[in-house]
C-alpha cells in the first residue's frame, strides 16, 4: 500500500520516515522485524519513538532495521538536574551512534538541555524550545521565517 501511495504522490521513499513506538515493536517482535524489514527494503526510513520508556532489550537494536532512535522526553526533561538521567541520555546517544543510528532527543525545552545535548553530540533535537506543534499553514510560515 505504501509503495502505491508513494508512486501516486510522486514521492521517493527517501522522503518518508515511519515512526513506531518502542512498545509497539516489542509487543510482537517477529512481526515487527518482518514489517520493518519490508519498509526498510523499500527505502523508507524507520524511527523507533519513545526509546527508553518501555522494556526493549538492547540486543534488539541490532536486529531491528531502524535508522533513527528517538530518546523519550522523560529522560531529556531532567538531564540538567539529574546526573543519572544525563548519563542515560549520553549513553543512549553514544550507543546508538556506534550502531550507525541517527539519534533524536525529544522534549527539549531549555537552553541548558540543548547545551548538554550538544556536548553529548546528539544528532538532532526537537521540542518546545523551538516550537509548539503547529497547524500546516502556520508550519509553512515558521519554516519560511526560520530559513531566512
Amino acid at each position: 500500500m505504501l509503495q502505491k501511495v508513494l508512486h501516486e504522490a510522486g514521492v521517493g521513499p527517501e522522503g518518508i520516515e515511519i515512526e513506531i513506538t518502542e512498545s509497539m515493536i516489542m509487543s510482537d517482535t517477529d512481526s515487527a522485524i518482518a514489517a520493518l524489514t519490508e519498509l526498510h527494503g523499500l527505502g523508507v526510513r524507520v524511527a523507533m519513538d519513545d526509546f527508553g520508556a518501555g522494556y526493549s532489550s538492547l540486543s534488539y537494536l541490532r536486529k531491528f532495521p531502524i535508522d533513527t532512535i528517538k530518546i523519550d522526553g522523560s529522560f531529556v526533561a531532567d538531564i540538567s538536574t539529574s546526573a543519572d538521567d544525563a548519563e542515560i541520555v549520553r549513553t543512549i546517544i553514544s550507543m546508538g551512534q556506534t550502531l550507525n543510528k541517527t539519534i533524536v532527543a525529544e522534549g527539549v525545552e531549555t537552553e541548558e538541555q540543548l547545551q548538554l545535548l550538544r556536548n553529548f553530540k546528539c544528532d538532532q533535537v526537537q521540542g518546545y524550545l523551538f516550537s509548539r506543534p503547529l497547524p500546516g499553514n502556520e508550519l509553512t510560515e515558521f519554516i519560511r521565517e526560520t530559513n531566512r
